[in-house]
């Protein structure tokens, strides 16, 4: 199989500001084409390396969701049932309503928020600062527990009702806290005894261990008018902010089912290979049912929820339980399947899962803004173009 094409377009990439890249193709679970470009840190030079390790950002939200899958299957909740069955702070919640004079009024919420919202990021839940969770990051500088989050998060109006509309946000990061709640573990428990440790990625976590610092990769924004680099300061998880305290620190508590991982490509691919796979990984270890798998990759947005999900790069994408999920290859212009799925991380991160043709690739770089609307199309146009 001639990988030519996508060869090509990696090493273009360099030109248009990206500093490094890392590419891993598999078919049938099996590793079929590797490509490293340029460098992991520019100032030394440092070249990508087979296990360089980078902050997968929102692809930590595949495995979130993955993880309270495990947990639906165990018939721990339905996906319909209420949030505040589970987690009490979301009984009751407010929201914000903008009247025709222009004036915002808080009033309750006419719908609980369900499991399924969260999933759907159709919870009322956005990135948008809020005064209760803006007072917890200034208290703890960014440092705090799920526990802390959620609690913070539920004493603020959300910003529409349950259910109605399609917005990204931090209804994942709430996930991960329903799952601590019906596990009894950390999230980062949860992830490493169900996933990690299973599945041998011992270079993914929500920490670093020291000896491996020297392997994360640095992030960078590109100048288009001077074409420099400069390290970015568009990072939101404290733990990876070299401005921050608790850059890097062992004593890091937030663990953030949005956004929080380190990975290596060769060990989120064991992951995404064994969804692909239909939910068994090589080794045996069941990570999900088939069926459960085949819930994740259906589209399910209503036409009014479709209508928010209207990113561009994202065209002809439904959107299902925590994952883009193609359905309507002419509206995507894309050259491949129905039901292929992933997502993407603020970095550059790339997950593609296709199991009509047996396909996994992941892809990692380190520039924000990621420039992912140039290059995820192109990259997927390339791979298909190659099988």
């Amino acid at each position: 199989m001639d990988f030519t094409k996508v060869t090509g377009f990696l090493e273009s990439l360099g030109s248009a500001g990206i500093p490094g890249t890392d590419l891993a193709i598999y078919l049938c679970g099996k590793e079929v084409y590797r490509n490293r470009t340029g460098f992991s840190n520019l100032e030394n030079r440092t070249p990508i390396a087979p296990d360089t390790i980078y902050p997968f950002y929102s692809m930590t939200k595949v495995i979130t969701c993955t993880c309270a899958l495990r947990l639906y299957e165990e018939g721990k909740f339905n996906l319909i049932d209420p949030v505040g069955d589970y987690l009490p702070e979301f009984k009751n919640m407010t929201v914000r309503k903008v009247r025709e004079n222009g004036i915002t009024e808080i009033v309750p919420a006419s719908a609980p928020i369900r499991v399924v919202d969260l999933f759907t990021m159709s919870s009322g839940l956005t990135y948008n600062p809020t005064p209760e969770l803006s007072k917890l990051q200034q208290e703890t500088e960014g440092n705090y527990s799920l526990k802390e989050f959620a609690a913070a998060v539920a004493k603020d109006p959300l910003f529409f009702e349950p259910g109605t509309r399609w917005h990204y946000g931090i209804s994942h990061d709430i996930l991960g806290r329903l799952i601590e709640v019906l596990s009894g573990k950390t999230l980062g428990e949860y992830f490493r005894d169900n996933i990690f440790t299973p599945l041998d990625m011992p270079d993914t976590g929500f920490r670093l261990a020291e000896d491996k610092l020297n392997r994360l990769v640095t992030c960078y924004s590109y100048d288009e008018q001077t074409k420099t680099h400069s390290k970015s300061g568009a990072v939101p998880v404290a733990y990876y902010n070299p401005d921050s305290p608790h850059y890097l620190s062992p004593d890091f508590k937030y663990e953030s089912g949005g956004g929080g991982l380190v990975s290596t490509v060769d060990d989120y691919a064991k992951f995404a290979n064994a969804l692909c796979s239909g939910g068994t990984a090589k080794c045996g270890y069941r990570v999900l049912g088939k069926a459960t798998i085949e819930l994740m990759r259906t589209n399910h947005l209503d036409d009014a929820r479709m209508r928010d999900y209207e990113w561009p790069h994202h065209s002809g994408y439904g959107y299902g339980l925590g994952v883009r999920t193609m359905v309507d290859r002419a509206a995507g212009g894309s050259n491949g399947s129905i039901g292929e799925f992933g997502w993407s991380g603020m970095a550059g991160t790339i997950l593609l899962i296709d199991p009509a043709v047996d396909l996994v690739y992941v892809y990692a770089q380190q520039l924000t803004p990621s420039k992912e609307e140039h290059v995820a199309p192109r990259l997927r146009a390339a791979v298909y173009g190659c099988l």
